[in-house]
């Protein structure tokens, strides 16, 4: 067997069956839920919540505090977004694809600010030894909490942020052992790079809706 093989594999040895089948779930999930979310489907909500409960769990019981906030957060935004996409007036979606303001971009700035000191934070409350990976996920944690905002308000440059973290994450989650999250986070890449052409392509046939 091929070494990348090897690499990939042997974290699953000695990990117990259903975490790997809960793994799987959220391997397939995931990749539903962001293949969703490049349609501009509502459906990218309710297929996210199962990964990131799922994987709140799991990096629980592996001590990743980081990461666990993080998929925290995406489970409470992915409900404010699964709100915010649905509401109608007059039949027509009131949320449409646009760029984000200045203020928005502000307050992104400070929800990612916020995002890491609190991750931080954690850690430090629960004394955990805090090694160079967890500040790589405490770094992504903002960005990818950030980029769950803007995607709850249809922002653009939700895709530019995910495309980021992404490919931050997947040497990441490739050295701590959770092999199909890696390779989860290289196909995510592959389609946020999907998402942000098919959603500027819809705002480019809108041009009044970019500064909404």
């Amino acid at each position: 067997m091929s070494p990348i093989f090897d690499f990939f594999l042997d974290s699953y040895r000695n990990k117990e069956t259903y975490v790997i089948g809960l793994e799987a779930i959220v391997f397939i999930a995931g990749i539903v839920s962001v293949w969703y979310a490049r349609k501009e489907n509502i459906l990218v909500y309710p297929t996210g919540l199962i990964a990131t409960i799922i994987t709140v769990y799991l990096f629980l019981k592996d001590g990743l505090l980081g990461d666990m906030m993080m998929n925290f957060y995406w489970s409470a935004m992915s409900i404010y977004g699964w709100w915010n996409w649905s509401r109608k007036k007059n039949n027509k979606k009131i949320v449409q694809i646009s760029r984000t303001t200045p203020r928005e971009k502000g307050i992104g700035i400070g929800l990612f600010v916020l995002t890491m000191i609190v991750n931080y934070s954690v850690y430090r409350i629960f004394d955990y030894e805090i090694e160079a990976s967890n500040y790589i996920d405490i770094l992504t944690s903002g960005i990818f909490f950030t980029a769950m905002w803007y995607m709850a308000l249809k922002k653009l440059e939700n895709w530019t942020l995910w495309i980021l973290a992404n490919i931050i994450t997947i040497p990441l989650y490739a050295y701590r052992g959770w092999g199909m999250l890696s390779l989860q986070y290289v196909i995510f890449t592959v389609l946020a790079v999907q998402g942000y052409l098919l959603w500027k392509k819809s705002l480019d046939k809108s041009p009044q809706l970019s500064l909404k």
